[in-house]
């Protein structure tokens, strides 16, 4: 048994509305990784998840969680994985304690040794003062919390997280954060993670992979990912908005070689030697007679390759790393 991850060419397409959530997706977690599944709403991160977790089955391809195939072995697949997906089942009637414990007994603990884990595992997600009150009563933060201690109850080799931190408050966030970490680093848990949060994926994950529209456009560490788009990225408003897409095209015949994105009221333009092409910019916009509002010179961040990304995507353009 390993904690790794591997993917080929998975497919799910509901009959329903005759819908293809994922398209002929592969990729690799290593055992021990921290992986972190980027994407907008409705991109296939959730499918994917379920598929993964024996929730659902995929359409055709082939999935092997923590050495055991997602379809002919699910009953294997469960003992090893912790799941924590956006709507979770808990009874609002029972206390913090009561859930864990329970969960506990389904997982086949003795009372004592179920009673000993649950007191583990509220002290490391800190609901230690909140153990006897009834889950009703929990703000979305200590059900997230809570959420995650449930998915620990069986000590996981692979822990998957549908976006767990959603909707919470910035210090409820970073408290799941540094548990997280935690796991990843002292128990050696493989994590995979589903975020719309690019920071969240930045900040937590060894690598990330971005998948819109049921296709990965793009793996690599959040380092090589912001090295694929260029050095730097210039950001400009224009004082007329009515001459943005003739402006974008503009550029694009000026500058070869040079990525040039419209998005909604800015032009985004990805360059080597920044501070010499903000200069070059200036002088084109100028000598056509386009007035420039504001102008800024930045590194590029997780946010600008996904709205590079998915730029390209809707403009038909080749995607970093398809």
């Amino acid at each position: 048994m390993n904690g790794k991850i591997v993917v080929e060419h998975l497919t799910k397409t509901f009959k329903k509305g005759n819908v293809q959530a994922v398209k002929d997706v592969s990729f690799e977690v290593e055992e021990g990784e921290f992986f972190a599944f980027l994407g907008p709403n409705g991109a296939g991160k959730s499918t994917t998840v379920q598929i993964l977790t024996t929730l659902i089955n995929a359409t055709s391809g082939k999935a092997e969680v923590a050495g055991h195939d997602v379809i002919r072995e699910p009953e294997k697949v469960r003992r090893y994985i912790g799941v924590a997906l956006q709507e979770t089942g808990v009874d609002p009637d029972l206390t913090g304690r009561e859930m864990i414990e329970l969960q506990a007994n389904i997982f086949g603990f003795r009372k004592e040794e179920g009673k000993k884990r649950a007191q583990e595992l509220l002290e490391i997600v800190q609901l230690t003062e909140a153990a006897e009150r009834r889950i009703g009563n929990y703000s979305g933060g200590m059900r997230r919390r809570l959420d995650l201690a449930l998915t620990l109850v069986n000590e996981p080799k692979i822990l998957f997280l549908d976006e767990p931190t959603t909707g919470l408050d910035p210090s409820n966030r970073m408290a799941i954060w540094e548990e997280l970490r935690r796991l990843n680093e002292e128990v050696g848990t493989t994590i995979f993670l589903t975020t719309q949060y690019l920071e969240e994926a930045d900040s937590l994950a060894h690598r990330i992979s971005i998948i819109n529209d049921g296709e990965i456009v793009a793996t690599g560490t959040p380092k090589e990912l912001k090295a694929q788009i260029g050095n730097d990225l210039i950001t400009l408003t224009l004082k007329n908005e009515k001459q943005q897409s003739e402006a974008v095209e503009y550029l694009r015949g000026q500058m070869a070689g040079v990525d040039v994105i419209n998005r909604q009221n800015k032009v985004l333009i990805y360059v080597e030697e920044g501070t010499k092409q903000l200069l070059e910019v200036v002088r084109l916009f100028d000598q056509e007679g386009y007035e420039i509002e504001d102008i800024q010179l930045s590194s590029p961040t997780l946010d600008d390759i996904f709205l590079k990304i998915t730029s390209e995507k809707k403009e038909g353009v080749r995607a970093v790393g398809e």
